[in-house]
Order: structure tokens, then sequence, then C-alpha cells
């Protein structure tokens, strides 16, 4: 019979315990890290919006020559793809929640600042509001964000906001309200006030997203020829 030295399964203990201990360190140092990240990126969202708006409400002295994309803060795809990895690869945390509501509030600030603009200096632009579900509810809703996120590489003047149906929010109950949108009906698209349920091919949505430019060039012509 062959005799093991307690202390050979001491130092296996200890080599073990050092191991995880590490592996739980670097995991906790990377997750606040990514949070940190999360934080500074809503931070520059937010004074991005704020300017928008400030600038927005000079249009009435300003000539809309001076608007363009630049308006818009292009952090907001970043903090929604940062958001999007956080909630698959860490723990479930308030400040990750917390994260959560405060950029769906960013994109419906963004989404009504964005129209505004978009009516004021004839900016062509198109609008798809995405309701959504954890995969375990929905099946099709993870593939129906890679065809949003196609379309937006396609059509730069297109701009989709995307809303988790759970979020515990009043402004996104507000608009789940607004647009009659239920749980049982998604993934759900709203485009020019019409609501789409269910998915949608990228050909499908790419005739309305077209057929939404046309809107807008007949009412920019409208108005030239009443002027």
């Amino acid at each position: 019979m062959t005799y093991i030295p307690w202390k050979n399964y001491l130092i296996a203990f200890v080599i073990t315990v050092g191991i995880f201990s590490t592996a739980i360190y670097l995991s906790n140092y990377f997750g606040n890290k990514k949070i940190d990240q999360l934080k500074s990126i809503q931070d520059k969202i937010a004074i991005d919006i704020l300017s928008s708006e400030t600038q927005f409400s000079l249009l009435s002295e300003l000539s809309c020559k001076n608007i363009s994309d630049s308006v818009y803060s292009p952090e907001l795809g970043e903090l929604g793809g940062k958001l999007e990895w956080s909630q698959k690869n860490l723990v479930a945390t308030e400040e990750v929640s917390s994260l959560k509501k405060y950029y769906a509030l960013l994109q419906i600030k963004d989404y009504l600042l964005a129209k505004k603009i978009s009516e004021r200096c004839k900016v062509k632009s198109a609008f798809i509001l995405y309701f959504y579900t954890s995969a375990d509810n929905c099946r099709v809703c993870e593939k129906q964000s890679l065809v949003l996120a196609a379309l937006s590489q396609k059509y730069p003047e297109l701009r989709t906001y995307s809303f988790d149906y759970s979020t515990d929010l009043s402004a996104v109950a507000a608009m789940l309200q607004i647009y009659k949108v239920k749980d049982t009906e998604l993934p759900a698209l709203v485009i020019d006030d019409e609501l789409l349920t269910g998915f949608h091919s990228m050909d499908d949505l790419e005739k309305r997203v077209q057929e939404s430019f046309k809107l807008q060039e007949k009412a920019s012509t409208g108005e030239k020829i009443n002027k």
C-alpha cells in the first residue's frame, strides 16, 4: 500500500485554492473595469445629448446648414454593445441593471431629438423602434437583432433603437402602451408609427426603410411648393 504524506494533500489544496482565488479575482477585476467603461461612455452620451438639445433650441436663430449627423452621440451604439456583453458575461448586478435603464432613457431622448431635427431641418433619416426579450422567451429575437444591425450598416441614415420589454422603467412602459406592444408578439418593430410583430426579413425591412425615405422626400417637396 502506497503511503501519501498529508503534506502532499495540503500542498495540492493550497494550489487549488490559489488557482480559484486568482480566477475569481481576475473575473471581478475585468468585470469592474468593464462597468467603469460603461459609466464613462454613458456620461459622454449624456453630455452629447445635452449639447444637441441646446443646439436644437438655437435653431430658431441659427441655420440648419450647421446640423449634421455630428450632433448625434456616436457612443450610443457603443454603449449598447458593451451592455449586451455585460449582460451575457457578467453576473447580474444592480449597477448593470441601472446602466441598462439609463441606456433606455438615453435612446428615447436621442430618438425624440433626432425626429425633431429631421422634421425641422429636413435631414434624411428613418427610425425603427425595436422591442425584444430574452432568448428563452423569444427564439427569433437574436436573429431579428442581426438583421437590424446589417440594415443599419447598409443605411447610415437609419437610426435603430432597441428596448428590452422587461425593462422596469415608466418611459419604456409608456412606449409599450402607446404602440400597443404585447409580450406575446415579440419581436416587435415600429416604423413610421406602424407596429410590426414577429420576425421580419432584411428584404422586407429594407423596402419599408426606403419607403420611409420617400415619404420624407415627398413631405419636403410639398413644403417647398407651398412656400
